[in-house]
């Protein structure tokens, strides 16, 4: 099923997508699956992810689920030697778990902050981490590509805690580069825009949501197939020069001052 230009093929690699039982983290599955990959998609619930699992397998591809619970370090290591057992390392990480809470600044609680930073960032970086160290003791190769956003580079308003959590991500990732250089694993980010997903719209769909497309440069919103061509460079050997770096996939919006 991979019909890529060699650099961009993943046949061989095992790729470990996280947040992968719905939206952007179930169509990363299936992008990397096309190129070649095997996939181990990944959610609190194993069950959740039969979907996405039957879905790759439908049009030839290679996967299975993993429980796994980002912001609980046991959970990841028990999701991590299950990988190995089946497959061998995980030689690509996608982190894409994240979570959001949309509410005045006023209005959010020290619980709304800490499920949001345990998931986002502290959860990118418990699956780095562990990800990274087999990969070391394997002495193999790899790539990490955490999921940030734009609002981790310009902010919006209802959503400090999630800005705060993309813009730590960024960092993470600058700085995880540079520590992982040295034993050939790569960190990127890949921050998107406003992608229309199941779950944003009917608000991207309303009236505000028309407002903020106004602000886009290319005056539309992101689908997820958007993103794949930043996923692909990332996570494959066409991007064997790149690492710590953020692409942002957002129309624009970044270069926009409105």
């Amino acid at each position: 099923m991979n019909t890529l230009p060699p650099a961009f093929g993943l046949g061989g690699r095992t790729a470990l997508v996280t947040g992968a039982s719905s939206g952007l983290g179930r169509h990363f599955a299936l992008t990397l699956a096309g190129a070649g990959a095997t996939v181990v998609v990944a959610a609190r619930r194993a069950d959740k992810l039969a979907a996405t699992v039957a879905e790759i397998e439908a049009v030839g591809g290679r996967a299975f689920a993993v429980a796994m619970d980002v912001t609980d370090a046991a959970s990841v290591r028990a999701a991590f030697d299950a990988i190995e057992a089946k497959q061998g390392p995980a030689d690509l990480i996608v982190n894409n778990a994240g979570v959001a809470v949309s509410r005045p600044l006023f209005e959010q609680s020290e619980a709304d902050w800490d499920d949001v930073l345990d998931t986002n960032l502290k959860g990118a970086w418990l699956v780095a981490q562990e990800g990274a160290r087999r990969l070391v003791a394997a002495q193999r190769p790899g790539a990490i590509v955490n999921i940030a956003s734009i609002t981790g580079e310009r902010v919006a308003g209802g959503v400090a805690p999630y800005c705060a959590s993309k813009a730590g991500l960024i960092h993470l990732t600058r700085a995880m580069a540079l520590e992982l250089a040295r034993h050939g694993i790569r960190v990127n980010a890949l921050a998107p825009g406003y992608v229309e997903t199941e779950l944003n719209h009917d608000f991207l769909a309303s009236d505000a949501g028309q407002r903020l497309m106004a602000r886009i440069p290319q005056r539309r919103f992101g689908r997820a197939a958007d993103l794949d061509g930043a996923l692909l460079l990332l996570a494959s050997d066409a991007g064997a020069y790149i690492t710590g770096s953020v692409i942002a996939a957002d129309g624009g919006h970044l270069v926009s001052t409105l």
